[in-house]
């Protein structure tokens, strides 16, 4: 691990070094893993409640896991619940409403689950999604079809990053994070 190359940061004040990792033949990804960095998880979440405290909001989702922290505290600092897409279906959800994603990180197909008790806190509410990072779209197109097809309206989209050259225009973030590639 110590000769791993890293990508400097800064998070809400705060600087960081996140290690680089291949994701795919010539392309590298900073790696940002706020899980146990509780000042980056404080941080962000009120950098993140402060810009969205003026958007309509009645609820805040997230996909399982790394993103949990920050959901959490940002509910705190909101007042507004939040629900975790689970990531596995338990028997004890009963009947959820799913969507099949792809994340860059694993390069495997994922379901994401909403757990048939919380259909009711999304049904006619405004929803603001929550994600620590957003890189290829693909987990955020699966949570937007899991919060139309429960009813609810997205109002805002909010990430600690976004990741590559892409239009994140419509993201609430507070950076963005490169994709390096090695030209070979």
């Amino acid at each position: 691990m110590d000769n791993r190359e890293t990508y400097t940061v800064e998070i809400a004040g705060l600087t960081r070094h996140f290690p680089l990792f291949e994701v795919a033949p010539g392309v590298r990804i900073a790696i940002f893993n706020m899980l146990g960095d509780t000042y980056v998880v404080k941080a962000s979440a009120t950098w993140l409640a402060e810009k969205l405290k003026d958007t309509p909001a009645d609820v805040l989702v997230t996909a399982e896991a790394k993103a949990i922290p920050l959901i959490y505290e940002m509910s705190a600092l909101m007042g507004l619940p939040y629900i975790v897409l689970r990531k596995t279906y338990k028997s004890y959800m009963g009947n959820v409403i799913s969507a099949e994603t792809v994340s860059i990180t694993t390069g495997k197909p994922q379901t994401l689950y909403l757990d048939e008790k919380d259909i009711a806190l999304i049904r006619d509410k405004q929803v603001i999604i929550v994600d620590d990072v957003i890189s290829t779209g693909s987990t955020l197109k699966g949570m937007e079809q899991v919060v139309a097809a429960a009813g609810g309206h997205v109002s805002q989209i909010a990430a600690v990053f976004t990741e590559g050259d892409a239009d994140w225009s419509r993201v609430m973030a507070l950076g963005n994070l490169p994709v390096f590639v090695d030209n070979a």
